[in-house]
């Protein structure tokens, strides 16, 4: 799922292509993908493009009128664009295509590799009904510390789902986290609200830090052209998708919690004092002959 850095380097290059343009028509070719029922499509085009902005894991379009076309990838939703040209308006894919957006400068195609169709397209009037689909989640670069451990402590969550809840902080997914948590030093499943001050700055910082860096990665790697490889799995990751290579700080295999939407990725050694997580399923299977520690994996 795009997290936060894919987010943020989307919208910045829709800023550029599409910013003042007009929005001339949507044409949607999958039934699952509006949510709302009014406004209509119709009523949003023709309209000027104001900003385009990120929304926890929601790409906003601001049109003209205080209307909002409010766009959620989920998983597997991703954008193309192609520039205004000469002839027919770009076609809809017909393979994982599910709308176009057509500005006067080019055009927006949503796709989503994914038959479970959950990408979505909500358009909206007004901001209080914007604000009605925020899910109140904190973003870490508008926030001080203080707010920062006080939402920790305040939530019966796991520091990893504390993290990935669009409740508590905005952006951040399965991927990102992986990387925060490694980074702190820290197990994904420390609990919140039993954190020290200390323990919450480590994780404060490396929150900033993975975010800042790897959006700044994203940005220079697409460099003028729109995004196209976006993607969970990036090959400079420390974690994340490396399921038993080494840690690239001590060496020890990375571990995996896999779960049925998503798996988990940590370095035992770096994060858990070299304890092995429980894998529910993997566990259970097992049992009594499930490792506990790295030494016994390796025996």
């Amino acid at each position: 799922m795009p997290e936060l850095p894919d987010l943020t380097v989307y919208i910045e290059h829709l800023e550029r292509r599409v910013r003042g343009a007009q929005l001339v028509g949507i044409r949607i070719a999958s039934p699952f993908l509006l949510r709302s029922v009014s406004p209509s499509v119709a009523e949003a085009t023709g309209r000027e493009v104001l900003a385009v902005r990120r929304l926890a894991k929601q790409i906003v379009v601001e049109l003209a009128g205080g209307m909002f076309l409010v766009i959620h990838l989920m998983i597997a939703g991703r954008l193309r664009w192609h520039d205004a040209g000469k002839g027919a308006l770009r076609a809809v894919p017909k393979r994982g295509g599910l709308a176009a957006f057509d500005f006067d400068t080019g055009t927006m195609i949503l796709t989503e590799a994914s038959k479970k169709k959950r990408a979505s397209l909500r358009l909206v009037q007004g901001r209080a009904a914007l604000a009605e689909l925020d899910p109140g989640g904190l973003e870490v670069f508008d926030i001080a510390f203080e707010t920062f451990f006080a939402r920790l402590k305040g939530t019966p969550h796991t520091v990893k789902r504390a993290l990935t809840d669009q409740r508590v902080f905005a952006g951040i997914g399965n991927a990102y986290s992986d990387e925060i948590l490694f980074r702190a030093g820290m197990s994904p499943f420390k609990q919140g609200r039993h954190m020290t001050p200390a323990e919450a700055r480590k994780l404060f910082t490396a929150c900033r830090d993975v975010l800042a860096e790897w959006t700044a990665a994203l940005r220079a790697a697409a460099g003028e052209k729109f995004p196209v490889k976006v993607t969970a799995f990036q090959p400079g990751m420390a974690v994340h998708g490396k399921y038993k290579t080494p840690c690239p700080v001590c060496g020890a295999p990375v571990q995996r919690i896999v779960r049925p939407e998503n798996e988990s990725n940590y370095c035992a050694g770096c994060q858990t004092g070299g304890r092995l997580l429980a894998d529910r399923s993997l566990s259970r299977l097992l049992k009594d002959t499930y490792p506990k520690r790295l030494e016994d994996l390796e025996g």
